[in-house]
This record gives C-alpha cells, sequence and structure tokens, in this order.
C-alpha cells in the first residue's frame, strides 16, 4: 500500500488575510517536525495570496475550495486553475455539499471541474455523501456510488493518482454528529470497492478515501484506526489550532 494519509483543513467562509496568517505562524510551529502525513489548508479565495506567502519553508500544502471548469471567459465570481496555480495552491476542493446545496453544484460539472484540475497539474478532493433522508431510506451506497461514479468518468487510473476521495455525510457537516467509526469505514470501503470496479484493485488500494463530517480532537483517533479512512476533510476544528494538530497527531 502506498496510499497517503491527508489531513486537509476546509476553513470555508472563515479567517482575514490577517488572521489566516497568524494562524499559519502558529500553525507551523505545533506540527513541525510531523510529516507521517500530508497537512492541507483550504481557505477562501481571499486569504490564498497571503497564506501562500505565510506557508513559505513549511510543509504545509495550499488548497482552494473551488476552481471552474474553463481556464478563462465570462464567469463572474469564479475562480481559475491558472491564478491558483500561479499563488501556489496544490490542492482544490470540489463536489462539496454546500457547494451542491447553495450553489447548484451538480455531479455533472464536479467531473467537468475535476478534469480541468488534473489536466492542470494539481490535485483533487472529491466530496461524496449522503443526505439524513437518504440515510434514512438506505440509500447511502446508492447515492455514492453515483457520485463517485459520475465524478470519475473519463479520469484515467493515471490521474487517479492526484484525486482524493472524501466521504463527508452531509447529516453530520458542521452538526456535531458523526457517523460511527465503523459507518464511516463501510462507507470509505464501499466507495475503495467502487474505485476497484472502475480501475483496479490496484489502483483502488492507493486511493487516499478522507472521512469529513465534524470529525475533531476527541474522535479522530478512533476514526484514523480504520484501515479504510486515510485522513480527514476538517471543517471546525481546523480553525483552532490546538484541535486542527491534536487531529494531526492522530494521523501520526
Amino acid at each position: 500500500m502506498s496510499r497517503k494519509i491527508v489531513i486537509a483543513g476546509n476553513w470555508k467562509m472563515n479567517m482575514t488575510p490577517s488572521e489566516g496568517a497568524a494562524f499559519i505562524d502558529e500553525l507551523k510551529m505545533s506540527v513541525q517536525g510531523k510529516n507521517k502525513c500530508e497537512v492541507v489548508v483550504c481557505v477562501p479565495d481571499i486569504d490564498i495570496a497571503a497564506i501562500s506567502a505565510a506557508l513559505k519553508g513549511s510543509d504545509i500544502k495550499l488548497g482552494a475550495q473551488n476552481a471552474h471548469w474553463e481556464l478563462k471567459g465570462a464567469f463572474t465570481g469564479e475562480t481559475s486553475v491558472l491564478g491558483l496555480k500561479e499563488l501556489g495552491v496544490e490542492y482544490v476542493i470540489i463536489g462539496h455539499s454546500e457547494r451542491r446545496q447553495f450553489f447548484g453544484e451538480i455531479n455533472r460539472s464536479v467531473n467537468q471541474r475535476l478534469k480541468t484540475i488534473l489536466e492542470s497539474g494539481l490535485k483533487a478532493i472529491v466530496c461524496v455523501g449522503e443526505l439524513l433522508n437518504e440515510r434514512e431510506l438506505g440509500i447511502t451506497g446508492e447515492i455514492v456510488s453515483l457520485q463517485t461514479k459520475i465524478a470519475l468518468k473519463d479520469i484515467s487510473a493515471e490521474q487517479m493518482k492526484n484525486v482524493i476521495i472524501a466521504y463527508e455525510p452531509v447529516w453530520a457537516i458542521g452538526t456535531g454528529r458523526t457517523a460511527t467509526a465503523d459507518e464511516a469505514e463501510r462507507v470509505n470501503g464501499m466507495i475503495r470497492y467502487i474505485i476497484s470496479e472502475l480501475y483496479t484493485p490496484d489502483t483502488a488500494e492507493n486511493t487516499t478515501i478522507q472521512y469529513g463530517g465534524s470529525m475533531n480532537a476527541a474522535n479522530a483517533a478512533e476514526l484514523l484506526s480504520k484501515p479504510n479512512v486515510d485522513g480527514g476533510l476538517i471543517g471546525g476544528a481546523s480553525l483552532k489550532v490546538a484541535d486542527f494538530t491534536a487531529i494531526i497527531d492522530a494521523a501520526q
């Protein structure tokens, strides 16, 4: 197995550039020498230049929270991968449930964005996950399978080396509710099986599959102990240095 353990913080719409830079200065000291997992901070667009500068000399990677499928054009309010690359971004989150819920993101556009991100030499964190009513109907597997298969349409096995899948049950994002470690393991294992069907067992075995959805300092160790949970996409806990560091320590 050669897949990476990746702990990625999603700041969402939090932190001004100056606040973010101060946070990074503290985080760098807190995680210095902890290199058994990859650490990423995915920040608002307005923070990217300041955080890129603040990250100089550290092993922490810089991520964005979205990117458009076109390199340029009349797309007011969207962000081009060309600008992200120039500012030192390595990772881009796509398909997050908040993008789907509030901004009309659909499975097809997730696939379009993924193609452009990978063709541009960046890495992607692709979010999948079911709503509460879908979970209660017992169709988590069908929803996650559909989202994964459409997102990965026409993505090659070679490109999969730069793709992370993040299972984020929508009912657990920002609610304080968390899938049990066994539930997270079951769905992450299901995603790995889907990837093995789309590609090969080796491709599936080498793909990083994170868990998101209220992972925090208290539950991270149990979640990360599961063999199919290869890190986390962290929301609220990524805004506090002590909490984020505790999750990174658990991943070590």
